[in-house]
């Protein structure tokens, strides 16, 4: 059995704010006895506008966002998953929306970037994320204790041949902001779907509310198991969600339906 956690926040425009914030669920995500912890998409800034996280952008391995997750890690002894950050790229009109991984030394020992960017427009609510971030083009994973797991964020939950192309995994990790309006509908769904066609765990940290530059998170941060059954949920506000990762039940779910093996493309 491996305890994980999922931090659910609702992030602001203020960087020290939010890093408060996180150290403080992170160590609550700790005190569960969880060795995997995973943030949100943009746990460390919310701004006013979508081009404000551009200028807080870090060079990979500078910066105070990396040394507050290396230094979490290292203190809680963790696998830290740090949602996303902004990174510094070739573009200065844009970052690069990443996930960086460490171990409990507090060392950095993986990273992704996220490959598909949010587009949505219905009535007066829209968003365009290829405005002010340059996509990922390759597939994240990284070896842990529990296993091999697939790092993915947010809108990557739509594309099915994403985690198709990581292998077998034990873990998906999903970092995420997805709006009220598209989480309603779909987050659920798609979590459940991703844990049942791969037959492994599912862990989701969701932003979760009301956030000052206007936009609603849908939140709902929850862990699934290779079943497809939701074993711990939460909808809204700031908090932590845990649970095990069982790796006998997942060798069960596989043994008994082997449709992994069954697969003809």
């Amino acid at each position: 059995m491996h305890t994980v956690a999922a931090v659910q926040m609702i992030s602001t425009p203020d960087v020290a704010a939010n890093i408060a914030a996180a150290r403080r669920l992170i160590g609550q995500a700790a005190a569960t006895g969880a060795k995997l912890v995973l943030l949100p998409e943009y746990w460390a800034i919310m701004g006013l506008n979508d081009s404000d996280k551009v200028a807080q952008a870090e060079a990979l391995g500078q910066g105070p966002i990396q040394d507050f997750m290396a230094a979490m890690a290292r203190e809680h002894g963790i696998w830290l998953l740090g949602g996303t950050l902004p990174l510094a790229s070739d573009d200065p009109e844009r970052v690069i929306n990443t996930t960086l991984v460490y171990d409990p030394a507090g060392h950095h020992v993986g990273r992704y970037d996220k490959i598909h960017l949010f587009g949505f427009s219905k009535g007066t609510e829209s968003y365009d994320e290829a405005r002010t971030i340059v996509p990922g083009r390759s597939v994240g994973t990284v070896d842990t204790p529990l296993g091999k797991v697939g790092l993915s964020v947010c809108y990557d939950l739509r594309f099915p041949e994403l985690y198709r192309a990581m292998g077998p995994l034990s873990l998906i990790v999903v970092p995420a902001a997805f709006t009220y309006t598209t989480g309603k509908a779909h987050w659920e769904v798609l979590l459940r779907a991703r844990a049942i066609e791969n037959q492994c765990y599912v862990l989701a940290a969701a932003q979760g509310g009301q956030h000052v530059n206007g936009r609603r998170t849908w939140g709902h941060s929850m862990l699934i198991d290779p079943w497809g059954e939701v074993k711990t949920v939460l909808a809204e506000g700031e908090g932590v969600v845990h649970g095990q990762v069982d790796l006998d039940f997942l060798a069960g779910v596989r043994a008994s339906l082997p449709a992994l093996q069954h697969r003809t493309m």
